[in-house]
């Protein structure tokens, strides 16, 4: 019987696209021309921001990398929520699942991913939050679920996690847990093809959870 629900924040439960798209391109105004738009973005996020900023970076070797994180960050500390939503049917969705202990992990740093969604209302449905800076490793490690699995003394086999990326998915099937992955954040159909469930609508959870117990 699953007890653990854990969640992807961006494009799983909340849509932070173009808030993210805008601070990347503010990061990157001084040191080349390219505009990133809100569907290249979607496809590029997922790993970190560190990590992402500098390969973009057109000129790696002449371009500090802490100052171009340093303006991202800044920047999308005073922008968090100019844009960002959540997605439909999350908040009813997580009002009906008080039977589960819930857990966000996400790539985004800690405080950003905490105040996003306390700030939009939904924080109090989850038990325990981490970002990027949480734990040692990030997703697609398997690090952060198998802490979570200790913390809340769950087994493999009582927890799932519910993500629009690969990195979601690689990080649960790393950890030897179930996976779900959603249709309408981040990522395509095709790339999330090895999640063991995939749903198009955050409400279809309802109907999923059920089913895994069956097998378990």
């Amino acid at each position: 019987m699953l007890k653990l629900l854990i969640f992807d924040l961006d494009g799983t439960l909340t849509d932070t696209a173009q808030d993210i798209a805008d601070a990347i391109n503010y990061a990157l105004k001084p040191f080349g021309p390219k505009i990133y738009s809100v569907e290249e973005t979607k496809a590029m996020v997922g790993s970190g921001i560190s990590k992402l900023l500098e390969s973009l970076l057109p000129n790696k070797d002449d371009i500090s990398k802490e100052a171009v994180t340093n303006r991202f960050l800044e920047y999308y500390a005073n922008h968090l929520l100019d844009n960002t939503k959540v997605y439909l049917h999350v908040k009813e969705t997580l009002s009906k699942l008080s039977g589960y202990k819930k857990a966000v992990v996400s790539n985004k740093r800690e405080f950003f991913s905490k105040t996003i969604l306390d700030r939009l209302g939904i924080s109090e449905f989850f038990d325990i939050i981490f970002g990027s800076d949480s734990v040692p490793e990030k997703k697609p490690s398997p690090v952060p679920i198998l802490k979570l699995l200790e913390i809340f003394n769950v087994t493999r086999n009582e927890a799932l996690i519910i993500g629009d990326s690969n990195y979601d998915i690689e990080s649960g099937r790393a950890a030897g847990i179930k996976t779900v992955a959603v249709t309408y954040g981040f990522r395509s159909r095709e790339v999330l093809k090895d999640a063991d469930f995939i749903i198009d609508s955050f409400d279809e959870l309802l109907n999923v959870l059920p089913k895994i117990n069956e097998y378990l």
